[in-house]
């Protein structure tokens, strides 16, 4: 079979490391083509690659791709994510945030056959959610705890004149839904966005966020009660050098997506 040729759209620390690792190889997947706003610095990233592949704009990639994994800010989406559902690519956005406010691709992929395909990212347990989806979920909460600089910057923020500057104790910023924080934090809460939509949707899923100068990790504990089982999970994330606002393990988790593609086993729902 001829592997699946896979475009990349952003080259930050999220695409970056994605690109590399396919670079250095994986049976079944093909690194064909990268994206970014600054298609120069894109290039001279590139340089360091063994194999050059072509350095496209954002909304080239779905051209000469199987997949399209979009790894760029969330106000570049839509420059990604459209194309990719037009042309009946598989899609696999890490800004899962985003797709909340583009719901209607979702109803456009069944026409045209695309596939969204959502990595599980910075979070863990979205195969129990998923499974007690299937009976009858009550409620599911998501706390999740940042160092501040980690949350500096988010428009919800912003909007409501919250400083998270020297904090000397933890600082509760956000409490509501899934929905809303994916909003006010674009770039900081994606595992929200990704809980909510393997579970009970955008609006029920309720999320509180804190600004925590007593943690080095990102952290993030889900709670689930449901028909089936009751269970809660924590995990605690390494941030990225290049982007506290994530961390490391999720450009490891659209790797393991992507393998999920093609591997003859995959251990997992």
């Amino acid at each position: 079979m001829q592997p699946l040729k896979v475009g990349i759209g952003g080259f930050g620390a999220i695409g970056h490391a994605v690109a590399a690792r396919l670079d250095q190889g994986i049976a079944g997947l093909e690194l064909a083509a990268v994206s970014a706003r600054d298609l120069e610095k894109a290039d001279r990233r590139m340089a360091a690659f063994r194999a050059a592949v072509p350095v496209l704009p954002l909304g080239e990639l779905a051209d000469i791709t199987d997949v399209v994994v979009e790894c760029a800010p969330a106000a570049a989406f839509a420059e990604v994510a459209r194309p990719a559902v037009e042309a009946g690519r598989i899609f696999v956005p890490s800004s899962v945030g985003a797709l909340l406010s583009h719901a209607d691709l979702i109803d456009r992929a069944e026409q045209t056959g695309a596939r969204i395909i959502v990595p599980t990212g910075a979070l863990i347990g979205l195969d129990a959610v998923r499974a007690a989806a299937e009976g009858t979920i009550e409620t599911v909460t998501l706390v999740t705890r940042k160092p501040p600089g980690g949350l500096a910057g988010a428009p919800y923020l912003e909007e409501n004149d919250i400083s998270v500057g020297n904090l000397t104790e933890p600082l509760r910023v956000f409490a509501g839904s899934a929905r809303d924080g994916a909003k006010g934090f674009p770039a900081n809460v994606n595992v929200g966005a990704a809980l909510s939509l393997a579970g009970i949707g955008p609006d029920r899923t309720r999320l509180e966020i804190w600004a925590d100068p007593g943690v080095t990790r990102n952290v993030h504990r889900i709670e689930v009660e449901a028909d089936s089982a009751r269970f809660s999970m924590t995990i605690e994330n390494i941030p990225s050098e290049e982007n506290p606002r994530t961390g490391k393990i999720t450009a490891l988790s659209v790797i393991a997506c992507l393998r999920g593609l093609v591997a003859p086993l995959k251990a997992g729902s």
